[in-house]
C-alpha cells in the first residue's frame, strides 16, 4: 500500500477524519497528503517546529522516552500527530472533526495506519 493510499484511507475511514500528512521534523517537509480544507504545507511545517520544541523539553527534562503520539484539541478539530516508531522524525499528523469523530477510535486507526508505511 502506497503512503498516499495509507493517508487517504485515514482521512475517509475515521468519522469526521479532515486531512492527513507524512511530514519530515528534520527537514519540515510535506512528505505526502490527503484531504482538503487546511493548508497542509503549513501544518506540516508548523508541526515540525512543534515536534522540536517538545523533543528538545524532553531532553531537558531527562526524559529518556519517546513520544507514542501527541494530541491537540482546538474548539472544532483534534490534530492527532504520531511519529513513526521506527524513524522518528517522519510523523504523520491527522486533523478531525471534534463534533463529528471518537477520538480514541482516530488514535487508534493512526496507530494502525503507522504499521502500513513503509520508508
Amino acid at each position: 500500500m502506497s503512503i498516499n493510499e495509507v493517508l487517504n484511507d485515514l482521512v475517509n475511514d475515521i468519522d469526521g477524519g479532515l486531512a492527513a500528512l507524512l511530514g519530515d521534523s528534520e527537514s519540515g517537509m510535506l512528505l505526502a497528503s490527503a484531504g482538503s480544507g487546511l493548508d497542509l504545507e503549513v501544518a506540516a511545517a508548523g508541526t515540525t517546529e512543534f515536534m522540536r520544541a517538545k523533543l528538545n523539553t524532553m531532553r531537558a527534562l531527562g526524559l529518556e522516552q519517546s513520544i507514542e503520539d501527541i494530541l491537540v484539541t482546538l474548539g472544532d478539530q483534534y490534530h492527532i500527530i504520531r511519529p513513526i516508531a521506527a524513524k522518528p522524525e517522519i510523523f504523520i499528523w491527522v486533523a478531525v472533526d471534534r463534533a463529528r469523530s471518537n477520538l480514541a477510535l482516530a488514535r487508534l486507526r493512526v496507530k494502525s495506519a503507522e504499521q502500513n508505511i513503509a520508508l
